[in-house]
């Protein structure tokens, strides 16, 4: 069975591409089963860039019209002379608001109810299936209301649910990124046995993990690599950065008072922060000023964006369009495409009937309902409102 999929904030295409490099094989024979995969039919973002990157990675060309860029509030959902019959669904909708880094306004900010057009697409085509993706702080925005509000809407569309808290580091990923994934599989075909599980952990032993100097230098990053450009630094943060070891950042007990950075408040961990070249990476971010670049573990310099392309298990041939800025944007903001392709790799074994190894998920759907219902139902509207807008 060849899916069709269609896509929201699709970004550059780390999803896509997971979805694209998903394969199953017969577990006797071994052999790939080519009548199952996943197909690329429409995607949307609102970056221009980032939709020429999906545009040249994913189809084939930067301006493929199957791409459809801009505010996903014009997109035409629903018009299936535009956006075609789709049989799966993804969508990585934006985590700004719920970013353990961000302001954490949840559904009350700009970005927060954005995942409503995912649930416009879920209840107009009703996909057999949909992986949804966002950040590890979705689980308490809201004073976790959040999250079970996006479950309810979700599972009314007509889905069974199993959302879990990835650690990608634990499934071969170098780089410690912990996301919500929600897999749905639509309920007339649970019924029927179709029993979505979470893939079980790659790597159990801490030991074992992939480490950044694995993934940056193993193989050499090829010398005519797109997006590979060395930063530049003023010799006061090269030096400031000589004073930092492995793994510390810019509040190092060892760098010089003059060198210390003058900013008062909170000592963000992510500030000029290095590398522990034995350790898998800390969180490749997309944005943020100075200092928060990540930093080599021994050069005197910030990573270029074809190393945190690395990190996040982007390909080597894979070529980001845009402005550095831009590109270094687009690189955090995606969804590892290997710990992408492992989710997808088990939704498709789901649908064939192939066992593999599981583990149980970290949230279970009704017992969050019920934790909802414990806490409001006491509550006059006034007060669901007061304590929904904290």
């Amino acid at each position: 069975m060849i899916f069709k999929k269609g896509e929201l904030f699709s970004g550059p295409g780390g999803l896509s591409l997971g979805a694209k490099m998903a394969k199953i094989k017969d577990p006797t024979s071994g052999e790939i089963l080519k009548d199952w995969g996943i197909e690329h039919k429409w995607a949307n973002d609102y970056d221009p860039d980032a939709c020429s990157t999906f545009g040249k990675n994913i189809c084939g060309d930067p301006d493929d019209s199957s791409v459809h860029c801009g505010p996903v509030e014009n997109l035409p959902i629903g018009d299936k002379s535009i956006l075609g019959e789709i049989d799966c669904f993804s969508f990585g909708f934006p985590c700004n608001d719920y970013s353990q880094v961000g302001e954490k306004h949840g559904l009350n900010g700009k970005f927060g109810p954005l995942y409503s057009y995912g649930v416009k697409v879920l209840r107009e085509y009703q996909p057999k299936f949909f992986i949804a993706e966002n950040v590890g702080g979705l689980q308490s925005a809201n004073e976790g209301q959040a999250f079970i509000q996006i479950l309810l809407e979700l599972q009314d569309c007509g889905y069974t649910l199993t959302p879990h808290l990835y650690k990608f580091e634990e499934y071969g990923i170098p780089q410690a990124r912990h996301r919500i994934i929600m897999v749905g599989i639509r309920n007339d075909l649970a019924e029927e046995g179709i029993e979505f599980k979470v893939p079980a952990p790659l790597v159990t032993d801490p030991s074992d993990y992939k480490t950044a100097y694995d993934a940056i230098t193993n193989p050499p990053i090829p010398e005519d690599a797109s997006n590979n450009e060395l930063p530049k630094h003023t010799e006061r943060v090269k030096k400031m950065l000589s004073y930092i070891p492995p793994g510390g950042n810019a509040w190092h007990a060892d760098i010089p008072e003059e060198l210390r950075l003058k900013v008062k408040g909170a000592k963000l961990s992510s500030i000029y922060k290095r590398l522990d070249p034995k350790r898998p990476s800390y969180t490749v971010t997309g944005s943020g000023g100075g200092g928060t670049h990540m930093y080599h573990w021994n050069e005197l310099r910030a990573l270029t964006n074809r190393e945190r392309a690395r990190l996040q298990t982007f390909p080597d041939d894979y070529v980001f369009i845009g402005s550095r800025e831009a590109v270094r944007k687009q690189i955090g903001m995606a969804v590892p495409p290997q710990g992408a392709q492992i989710v997808f790799e088990a939704v498709l074994k789901t649908f064939a009937g192939i066992p593999y190894k599981s583990t149980d998920p970290s949230f279970d759907v009704e017992i969050l309902k019920e934790k909802q219902k414990l806490l409001f139902e006491d509550l006059s509207p006034d007060q669901k409102q007061f304590v929904f807008n904290i």
